[in-house]
């Protein structure tokens, strides 16, 4: 799955499934799920929304790297390549667009960490 893969260097795996949804939580805590993966809640079709971002923190530069390679090679397109996107910024963010159209980010924080 698209997601299992890119957010395997982010630290974040796959730790419940329904017919209905995919949860992801850090490897250090299983509890504590920081993503959900749903088909619609009413029924209708899955639409991504203009303006809306999923975005997650990379522990380190080659982290954001990886997320942003793996997330092509999986069925996603680069919306953005890693790298600062304010002048002087330490921020480092990689885009994504997932294979259903949803911006997915990745960011660090320290990029020289």
């Amino acid at each position: 799955m698209f997601y299992d893969a890119i957010l395997a260097p982010l630290g974040l795996i796959q730790v419940h499934r329904t017919e209905s949804y995919v949860a992801y939580a850090p490897e250090t805590d299983l509890e504590a799920i920081d993503l959900y993966v749903t088909l619609p809640y009413d029924g209708g079709e899955c639409a991504f929304g203009n303006g809306t971002v999923i975005a997650f923190a990379a522990p380190m530069i080659q982290a954001l790297s990886q997320f942003h390679v793996i997330g092509q090679q999986s069925g996603g397109t680069k919306d953005g390549a890693p790298g600062p996107r304010e002048e002087g910024s330490n921020i480092w963010y990689g885009c994504l667009r997932g294979p259903d159209g949803n911006k997915i980010f990745a960011f660090c924080a320290d990029p020289t960490g």
